[in-house]
């Protein structure tokens, strides 16, 4: 809420504040920002609607930062590989986690090494198969407890 009202902010420098998340609505006040400064802080990974909702961003500053080179830098790596020239010091852009990442480019990564980070959507059919079976396990083991009691029941009358 610190930001409603500030349209007109060009240059925004949150360095050095540990910050640990951002969220897409945290700029969206922001219509104008061209220069921010994010350096120096906790941020581990960034949602892909952070960077986007900043439409006339033109410098933008992320070193030292803890990110973590997983499935979750997916959306920033992606960010930067298609907008390269709005980060001056890629280079320092670092991975802070797994350790045997640590101080590893997040650039140097290609598209290969996220391949097991692809996401998989479901058809209609895998979702008709799930909303059928479901049901369907829950009235069987119904009847199978009341079958089980009433065998039970008349085993010991």
């Amino acid at each position: 809420q610190a930001l409603v009202g500030r349209g007109a902010l060009q240059d925004l420098d949150l360095s050095h504040n540990y910050l640990t998340v951002l969220t897409p609505e945290t700029f969206l006040p922001l219509t104008s920002l061209a220069t921010l400064n994010l350096g120096s802080n906790r941020l581990e990974e960034l949602e892909p609607g952070v960077l986007c909702a900043l439409p006339q961003l033109q410098v933008l500053v992320l070193q030292d930062n803890p990110w973590v080179c997983g499935c979750g830098i997916l959306p920033l790596w992606r960010w930067l590989s298609h907008n390269k020239e709005k980060v001056r010091e890629k280079n320092l852009l670092l991975c802070g986690d797994p350790v045997q990442l640590n101080n590893y480019p997040i650039m140097a990564f290609r598209n290969e090494s996220f391949r097991q980070c692809q996401e998989t959507s479901l058809s209609a059919l895998h979702y008709i198969v799930f909303l059928t079976v479901g049901p369907f396990s829950f009235m069987a083991s119904i009847f199978f407890c009341t079958f089980m009691g009433s065998v039970t029941v008349v085993y010991h009358n």
